[in-house]
């Protein structure tokens, strides 16, 4: 293939042809390099991939390139800075090769807050804009939160590349996270003195095992590090800038919180337009005092009316003169966001106030001019209409800022409940306590022991290693009693310790704990878009180029009429020609109908609803599961860990000789410690419950011998000298112990209710027997009598057999069984449902039910704990009550009414306003919407729908089930 001579060439080169590539460690302030790999098509042998790797490898930033000839796969490593995917792709497909990038090899996400959006026009061309870039895969704009969320490929674009394309189409962006920086820390160093000692800080720093990313600023003197918490910490990244000084004490090293970006903004855009409106009023109220309040008053209006050159007045100069900045610095704003919206093809709610404003202030300024170059000339000039349009439109505009950051007020509290400091544990090698230290929360790091005092916060998620007490956990799932937490317990981030000291090794800290977890929840269901918005988007894409043919419509008909003379000319307000008349008819409608309160109608109320509901312990990811829950029909319930506790556990107890309940339990318990299967807890655990109960007449220790399992039977064991038997009918069946008519009707009865009967036998005499099954909720059967009576039918699908599911089944008031059903099946039975036209919801724990969960219209997960990012889920119930499905479907049809509400009052006052603004009711009632009026309407409107999405922030759950729980596990 390669020629003659190729065969005559020594297959090993000689050491002097072999080149030998050293590798050189990157140093600190080198440029970091990324992974590219793809698919080469057309490779036929070892030269062309030989080609392949010296074209490539002679570009600059290429670090290195491995082909394979056999799969034609190829791995590049590269410095983004100097080169990108783009161009590596575009030189192997010069050289005649096929180049397929492999199907989302490496897909990064960030999130960026966007400034400037007015209204759902202004979000579509923002997403839109986003959607070109080239690497781009998907990007999700919220118009409420003011953020975008990109997924993009890193190797073709970066967020620099984002944010110049959301500036490209007028709106300004600032960086918030990447998607692997969750784990960060803020840090301000004082003595740094040089730039080397910047670059010796970054080379330090990106040397620590763990360490992603490192951001430096040398003029404030901080840094942003981001790291893999499995590796280190902040305190180890503390220690290693400490000690790249040249001596002890060197660096100052210190955390610091920066404003968040969204917060940052919103200030922003408040101070903004307050100081925009107050501006525009210094302008605007002397325009509409000369032009409504002084003309009617006799020492002013003759000076108004008087004369300066021709048909020119003193007052209108001055109107003239307050107006302009009004019109060309205050509401400047406008002509920019109608240029940027018109390039790209859309428009907006800033396109149709500039039409409205320019309309007035041009053809005042034509009045102007005509009455200074004309004795004769008679016209009104409209400039209060322009001034007075734009400063009512910036207090709307200010208001409504105002209102849309109390729609996250739920979710900044709760972001907010972990503590700000900690007591740190510092333990000697023999584990002994030798040091108790105040630091901060943000300063833990993983298997960090912490003690928490009575009424102390829990700064992050861990185990208790030491100590009892009572966590109130209010603050995180809504559970108003506390719960006991001992030894091996979980606590959560944010909850309350009530009485006892305890000991914490922290196992999640940063954005792993269920706090940051349910936060980034939260905030990922806020930017999703519901379903339901698309109407709202659809409209807005013709909405604008409707209004403004309205508009000229408005103006024809009114314009034409008069020139025509077919309507009286007592129509016309004295002063004013039928052709002011009719533009200012025209103005009015292009104002008063504005898409802003469509584009907040529905974003709104979804931010409030799914704040609302995780204060509530209820997460609900997004507006489609939102959306979807209200029309759910049909709830259908596992078994196991959803109606019943998930555990066995004694039901029921019965004696058949004069011992003591008490002396058979002790006994009981002790044959049965030394076990490991799921009845035996069950025993020892009713054991020690009934310890603390009654207390014990004997506490000294008990001597257990020879003990034996027998499988599938039970246990025995000698204690304190005597035969001890724990387990079914066979095992004393064959142990010869005898059974009686009392104890054989029992154990019938006890089967009967898809209970496990245990037998306990001593010294060959059976004493008495527990009733050991999986208990029912407390909450179950008031839960599904309540679903019923919102007109949802309960059905229960399980893998176990059918005369347990039958047994709980009638315990909880459920009709509707399906018994023996594998995880496949669960997802059948949903389709099945579905095909009959039913939303159906699937409650099930998350785990063996991921299928049917999937598979449900709306998939809720019982029992989140510390992972509540359960992905198979729509819903997640961070309480494990089973009264949150009530809580879910309701606050769902609350909030769908809501955004129903929300729509009537965004489009009532288009639908209402626009009429009244075309001037349909003036012939019969002499009654018009000036202009200005229409600005403020319009101004409302926004407001209004805001306003009303926040009354969700009252919403209270409709079933409470947590003093039923708390006096049945009392023995209430």
């Amino acid at each position: 293939m390669n020629g003659e001579d190729s065969l005559k060439k020594p297959l090993l080169r000689s050491l002097e042809d072999v080149a030998i590539s050293i590798y050189h460690a990157p140093t600190g302030n080198s440029l970091k390099t990324q992974k590219f790999e793809f698919q080469i098509g057309g490779i036929s042998c070892s030269s062309c991939v030989t080609s392949i790797e010296s074209v490539v490898a002679a570009k600059e930033g290429v670090e290195s390139i491995s082909v394979s000839t056999l799969q034609g796969q190829a791995v590049v490593i590269y410095k983004p800075e100097v080169i990108n995917a783009k161009t590596i792709k575009e030189v192997i497909k010069g050289i005649g090769y096929e180049v397929t990038e492999l199907r989302d090899q490496n897909i990064a996400e960030c999130r960026l807050q966007i400034k400037g959006m007015a209204c759902t026009s202004c979000s579509e061309s923002v997403e839109r804009s986003l959607l070109m870039v080239d690497g781009v895969k998907k990007a999700v704009v919220g118009l409420a939160l003011e953020e975008a969320k990109v997924h993009y490929d890193p190797n073709i674009t970066s967020p620099d590349q984002l944010r110049e394309a959301i500036e490209d189409v007028g709106f300004g962006a600032d960086l918030i996270s990447f998607g692997d920086d969750v784990n960060k820390v803020h840090l301000k160093i004082e003595g740094i003195h040089s730039r080397e000692e910047e670059i010796l800080i970054h080379s330090s720093l990106e040397a620590v095992e763990g360490v992603n990313h490192v951001e430096l600023d040398p003029t404030e003197h901080t840094v942003t590090v981001s790291y893999d918490p499995d590796l280190t910490g902040p305190r180890s990244i503390i220690q290693r800038i400490e000690e790249a000084g040249s001596s002890p004490g060197m660096y100052h090293v210190s955390l610091y919180s920066p404003l968040k970006p969204r917060d940052m903004e919103r200030q922003h855009q408040i101070r903004a337009y307050r100081n925009q409106f107050l501006w525009s009023c210094l302008f605007s109220v002397p325009v509409f005092l000369f032009s409504m309040v002084l003309p009617m008053l006799s020492p002013f209006d003759d000076w108004l009316n008087s004369k300066i050159c021709n048909d020119l007045t003193v007052g209108m100069l001055l109107r003239w003169i307050f107006c302009t900045p009004v019109q060309f610095i205050i509401g400047w704003r406008f002509y920019t966001g109608s240029y940027h919206a018109l390039r790209q093809g859309s428009s907006n709610m800033d396109v149709l106030v500039a039409m409205g404003t320019n309309a007035a202030y041009f053809y005042s300024l034509y009045v102007v001019l005509k009455s200074l170059t004309s004795p004769t000339f008679e016209g009104q000039d409209f400039f209060e209409t322009s001034a007075m349009l734009v400063s009512f439109i910036l207090l709307g505009k200010y208001l409504e800022v105002i209102a849309k950051g109390k729609t996250s007020d739920a979710l900044g509290k709760l972001a907010d409940l972990a503590p700000e400091m900690a007591l740190l544990l510092r333990f000697d090698k023999d584990g002994n306590v030798i040091a108790e230290t105040d630091i901060s929360t943000q300063l833990l790091q993983r298997n960090d022991v912490i003690k928490i005092v009575p009424g102390a916060k829990v700064p992050v998620d861990g185990i208790v290693i030491n100590g009892q007490s009572y966590v109130n956990e209010s603050m995180m799932t809504g559970e108003s009693r506390p719960i006991a937490k001992g030894s091996g317990d979980k606590v959560i981030g944010g909850t309350v310790n009530e009485n006892g000291c305890i000991l914490v090794k922290a196992t999640h800290v940063g954005s792993e704990t269920a706090l940051s977890q349910m936060v980034q929840l939260v905030e990922a269901a806020q930017l999703a878009k519901a379903p339901v918005q698309k109407l709202a988007d659809k409209i807005s894409r013709f909405f604008v180029p409707t209004v403004v043919v309205m508009a000229f419509l408005t103006w024809l008909g009114w314009f034409i009429p008069g020139v025509a003379h077919l309507y009286p000319r007592s129509w016309v307000p004295t002063g004013m020609h039928g052709f002011e008349l009719a533009l200012q008819f025209g103005i009015s409608v292009l104002v008063v109908a504005c898409p802003c309160a469509l584009g907040l109608a529905t974003p709104t109320a979804v931010m409030v609803a799914t704040g609302k509901g995780a204060s509530l312990g209820v997460l609900i990811k997004g507006g489609s599961a939102l959306e979807k829950a209200h029309k759910v029909k049909t709830v259908i319930f596992d078994k196991t860990g959803t109606l019943t506790m998930g555990k066995p556990a004694v039901v029921h107890t019965m004696l058949f000789s004069s011992c003591t309940l008490q002396e058979v339990c002790r006994l009981a318990a002790a044959a049965e410690a030394n076990s490991e299967h799921p009845i035996s807890k069950a025993l020892v655990e009713h054991a020690k419950k009934l310890h603390e109960m009654y207390g014990s007449s004997n506490d000294h220790m008990i001597d257990v011998n020879d003990f034996e399992v027998h499988p599938g039977a039970g246990v025995s064991a000698f204690v304190c000298g005597k035969l001890v038997l724990v387990g079914n009918k066979r095992l004393m069946l064959s142990s010869q112990v005898p059974i009686s008519a009392k104890v054989e009707k029992y154990v019938m009865e006890t089967e009967h209710l898809a209970r496990t009967c245990v037998l306990v036998a001593i010294n060959g005499v059976i004493l008495g027997a527990f009733a050991v099954s999986d208990p029912i909720k407390p909450e179950a059967l008031r839960v599904v009598s309540f679903l019923r009576s919102m007109g949802i039918t309960s059905i229960m699908v399980t893998g176990d057999n059918q005369a347990t599911a039958n047994a709980i089944a009638k315990d909880v008031g459920i009709d509707s069984v399906f018994a023996e059903t594998d995880p496949a099946g669960k997802a059948e039975r949903i389709k099945n449902l579905q095909a009959k036209g039913l939303n159906v919801a699937m409650v099930g724990d998350g785990i063996n039910d991921s299928l049917a969960l999937a598979a449900a219209d709306v998939g809720m997960a019982i029992g989140a704990g510390t992972n509540v990012a359960i992905e198979a889920a729509d819903v997640v119930l961070m309480k494990s009550d089973l009264a949150d499905v009530i809580t879910a479907i309701d606050l769902s049809r609350k909030t769908i009414s809501r955004i129903r509400l929300n729509y009537f009052w965004a489009l009532g006052y288009n639908v209402l306003g626009m009429p009244v603004a075309a001037g349909v009711l003036y012939p019969f009632t002499g009654i018009r919407l000036p202009p200005w009026l229409a600005g403020a309407c319009m101004a409302a409107s926004s407001v209004s729908v805001v306003c009303s999405s926040l009354l969700l922030q009252s919403y209270k759950k409709p079933l409470q089930t947590e003093n039923l729980q708390y006096s049945v596990e009392n023995g209430g």
